[in-house]
């Protein structure tokens, strides 16, 4: 209820989703809303903690104060991302939103060890806990408005379908199950001597510590090259194939600039006898229609087939029907015939599973069995063969 009516009072054409500007608009509004009660949080449960001398609520005020630098830095990365193309970077600055995020995951990380010594530290040494109820009743309200900014976040993470804002909203919801430790440590101070504070913010710092670790590793991910997703590369091939005269793709490669900047390359089969201003005007309406609609910029390279030659369709069958025994084996393409004197060479790509032919040895393995199969149909076939690995 409350996240509908912040959308609609803040941001202009909410509906329209794919428009870059109102995406843009979703981000900020919900860093804002994060660094406001991140902001909350942490003043009340670390000024709790020094009167308290509680080391677990302490530890909790500083992972609020990391998660609200965490939508700061967030922000201003995401403003120097958006800047254009120069001549130093003609892809953008995208990549920058990564390398804030991995800024705020060290941060957060430090934190997280700084609080693990203090906790330790506190299991040796116990200090009398100070339980009162007006803190205990704000920090209950602060687990209230946690669980609400973990809703926050899943909503506006959806409504875009930003995968930043499920993961805070996701880490927002572990942050509710440290902070309920916290609570419950500090309700049993009224009862108990024993360091139960301690205990509580070690777990609390070794939770903090993890969540640094889980951002270290998304964002370094991107930035090392990962496998794109598999539902772009599945719109980005369907799209292809959807034009006429376009009767297979191949050697799809995306590279990811940044978050909604994407530049994508692949190879479409066409027949060898078709007009060539025809296909070239098929080509530049599919790399135009289909780089607009999915928000890339998409290249397509034309590779011509025979299509009408018996004899190539013939031997292009039976070298399909060896392939198709080979379960490492994915797929075919770009397959022709060169005649010399005393052989024929057929020529050809294959696609395999990168997970199972992993290695160079297994790769040479793969190759030398086909060779062999197909050479058993005639010893004067010469396989020239490109192995392309698929993730």
């Amino acid at each position: 209820m409350i996240s509908e009516y912040l959308t609609k009072k803040f941001i202009i054409n909410h509906e329209n989703t794919e428009d870059p500007k109102t995406r843009n608009a979703y981000v900020y509004m919900g860093s804002i809303v994060g660094i406001i009660c991140n902001l909350v949080l942490s003043i009340v449960k670390i000024s709790v903690g020094f009167i308290s001398g509680s080391v677990s609520i302490t530890a909790d005020g500083f992972n609020n104060l990391s998660d609200m630098a965490s939508s700061v830095i967030t922000m201003i990365g995401i403003k120097m991302a958006n800047r254009p193309a120069d001549r130093e970077h003609p892809f953008g600055h995208g990549r920058i939103e990564y390398l804030s995020a991995l800024v705020v995951a060290f941060m957060v990380m430090l934190v997280g060890a700084q609080f693990i010594k203090t906790s330790i530290d506190r299991i040796m040494n116990p200090v009398p806990i100070t339980f009162e109820m007006i803190p205990f009743i704000l920090l209950l309200l602060s687990l209230i408005i946690k669980f609400w900014l973990s809703r926050f976040n899943k909503y506006v993470g959806e409504k875009i379908n930003s995968s930043a804002l499920k993961a805070a909203s996701v880490d927002a919801l572990g942050d509710v199950f440290t902070s309920s430790c916290v609570l419950i440590s500090f309700l049993a101070a009224k009862f108990t001597t024993l360091p139960i504070d301690g205990y509580v913010g070690l777990v609390v710092s070794v939770a903090i510590l993890y969540a640094g670790y889980s951002l270290v590793k998304e964002t370094i991910s991107p930035l090392l090259g990962e496998a794109p997703d598999e539902e772009l590369v599945k719109a980005i091939k369907q799209g292809v194939l959807s034009y006429d005269n376009i009767m297979g793709v191949h050697d799809l490669i995306i590279h990811n600039y940044g978050v909604g900047k994407c530049m994508a390359s692949i190879h479409a089969e066409i027949p060898s006898n078709i007009d060539l201003i025809t296909i070239h005007e098929i080509i530049d309406s599919a790399e135009r229609e289909i780089s607009q609609k999915l928000n890339i910029y998409l290249v397509i390279h034309m590779d011509p087939m025979c299509i009408h030659d018996d004899k190539i369709n013939e031997v292009k069958g039976k070298v399909q029907n060896i392939l198709s025994k080979f379960d490492a084996v994915k797929s075919m393409h770009d397959f022709r015939i060169t005649e010399g004197e005393n052989k024929i060479n057929l020529i050809f790509d294959i696609e395999v599973d990168a997970h199972n032919i992993n290695t160079k040895n297994k790769e040479e393995e793969l190759r030398s069995h086909l060779i062999e199969a197909i050479k058993k149909m005639n010893p004067l076939y010469n396989c020239v063969i490109t192995i392309d690995k698929y993730f």
